[in-house]
């Protein structure tokens, strides 16, 4: 092997071709866009066009749907109050969405939150909340709490 046959391991080494710097380059005058014509101007990027063939995003059909008028709704249950009562010391009779929110505990821009029958209520409890199962509610009134729904 010969120093002159070492070949470099870095990608980086590759230079941008320099256009438009003299005729010596193989890129001087036009700067390889050819003579004349709109993709030969500076400040055009014709996207989307296939050269007057219908265009794929034409060719294909629409899609599905987004209803914007969706509510955001995030699931809570019995397990994750009893959770959120021991981790942070909340009290039973008095908690809150908002000050849930507001403390942090749970995140308001993944939306409301709606109580679900799942697992089970270790103390009785009083929620203020935007919704509930009623399968919920009537276990929370079983137990001696209280369920105040802020939406319906």
């Amino acid at each position: 092997m010969k120093i002159n046959e070492i070949k470099s391991t870095l990608t980086s080494s590759k230079k941008n071709k320099r256009r438009g710097r003299g005729s010596g380059s193989g890129l001087g005058k036009t700067s390889g866009r050819g003579v004349k014509g709109q993709k030969s101007r500076s400040g055009v990027s014709i996207n989307g066009f296939e050269g007057g063939q219908m265009p794929i995003y034409r060719r294909l059909p629409k899609r599905g749907f987004k209803n914007h008028f969706k509510v955001k709704v995030q699931n809570i249950n019995f397990n994750t109050i009893n959770n959120l009562i021991n981790k942070y010391k909340l009290d039973p009779q008095a908690i809150k969405e908002e000050d849930l929110f507001r403390r942090k505990i749970l995140n308001k821009s993944k939306g409301n939150l709606k109580l679900l029958n799942v697992g089970k209520l270790e103390k009785s409890a009083s929620l203020e909340i935007s919704f509930a199962s009623k399968k919920a509610i009537e276990t929370i009134e079983k137990l001696g709490g209280k369920v105040n729904l802020t939406k319906k």
